[in-house]
C-alpha cells in the first residue's frame, strides 16, 4: 500500500512541475511586464484564476502567445486589446470604463449618495415630529388623543 502512496505521490508531483512554463527573456524588464500581464489577464477556462496561477491548457497558450507578442515589442494595450479582441472583456480582471461598465465602476457610489439622501430625508422628518409635539400643549395633546381615539373606533 505505501509503495502505490509512494508512486501516486510521484506521478503527481511530476505532473505539477510539468505545467511549469519557461521562457527566456532578454532582459529582466521584459520579464516584469510578462509577469504583470499574466497576472493582470484572467484564464478563459478557470473562473478566478489568472493565467499566470492557471494550469489549464488555453492558459499555457496564452501565456506562450503572450511572451511572444512581448519578445515581439509590442505595447501592454496592444496586447490587452489583443486578448479582449478574442475572449472579451471576460479576461480583464478590471474591467475598463464603457457605457456597459459604467454602472459597475459607478454604481456603489451612486447608492451610497441615495442612502445618504434617504438618511437624511428621515433626519429631517424626525425632527419635525419632534418640533410639534414640543408645541402642544398637555390640553391640544389630549384633544389629539380624543379625536385619533375616536376615529379609530369608526
Amino acid at each position: 500500500m505505501r509503495l502505490v502512496i509512494v508512486i501516486f505521490t510521484l506521478l503527481f508531483s511530476m505532473a505539477a512541475t510539468a505545467t511549469i512554463d519557461t521562457y527566456e527573456f532578454k532582459d529582466d524588464a521584459t520579464r516584469e511586464r510578462f509577469q504583470q500581464l499574466t497576472n493582470e489577464l484572467r484564464c478563459p477556462k478557470c473562473q478566478n484564476q489568472n493565467l499566470a496561477g492557471s494550469n489549464s491548457p488555453i492558459a499555457s497558450d496564452l501565456r506562450r502567445e503572450i511572451y511572444r507578442m512581448v519578445e515581439d515589442g509590442q505595447s501592454d494595450g496592444q496586447i490587452v486589446d489583443f486578448m479582449v479582441a478574442r475572449y472579451g472583456e471576460f479576461v480583464l480582471y478590471r474591467p475598463r470604463v464603457t457605457g456597459n461598465t459604467w454602472i459597475l465602476w459607478y454604481g456603489p457610489f451612486v447608492l451610497l449618495a441615495i442612502g445618504a439622501v434617504v438618511l437624511l430625508m428621515l433626519t429631517r422628518k424626525r425632527k419635525k415630529t419632534a418640533v410639534i409635539d414640543k408645541k402642544l400643549n398637555e390640553q391640544d395633546k389630549a384633544r389629539l388623543a380624543t379625536l385619533l381615539d375616536k376615529g379609530k373606533s369608526k
